[in-house]
């Protein structure tokens, strides 16, 4: 049964830590506030998915004043078998492709 305005689709392809990459890849200076307020969950759960993506080594922060800076380890694997031996950089470059200028939509 396909999704209506009644009956919205309530599960989407991509996972919040999937969401939070992206989201950082698109601008490293990103605050995790905007981050929360661009996918819709708390910056709580921002916080803890960015300690989860830190702890497991795809990214790294630098303090840059009051700010963080992120940067991303795109040579990283993905963690789950079934996608094991693929870089996570096939991921976001296929999701932020549509931000670069000139595309044909």
């Amino acid at each position: 049964m396909p999704a209506s305005d009644d009956h919205p689709a309530t599960w989407t392809f991509l996972t919040h830590h999937a969401r939070v990459l992206v989201e950082i890849a698109r601008d490293p200076d990103v605050r995790l506030r905007d981050i929360a307020a661009s996918i819709g969950i708390t910056e709580r759960a921002v916080q803890n998915i960015v300690s989860d993506l830190y702890r497991d080594g795809y990214l790294t922060r630098e303090r840059i004043g009051r700010r963080n800076r992120y940067s991303l380890d795109l040579d990283r694997q993905f963690r789950h078998p079934t996608e094991a031996g693929l870089p996570v950089r096939l991921l976001i470059e296929l999701l932020i492709a549509r931000d670069r200028p000139g595309r044909d939509d």
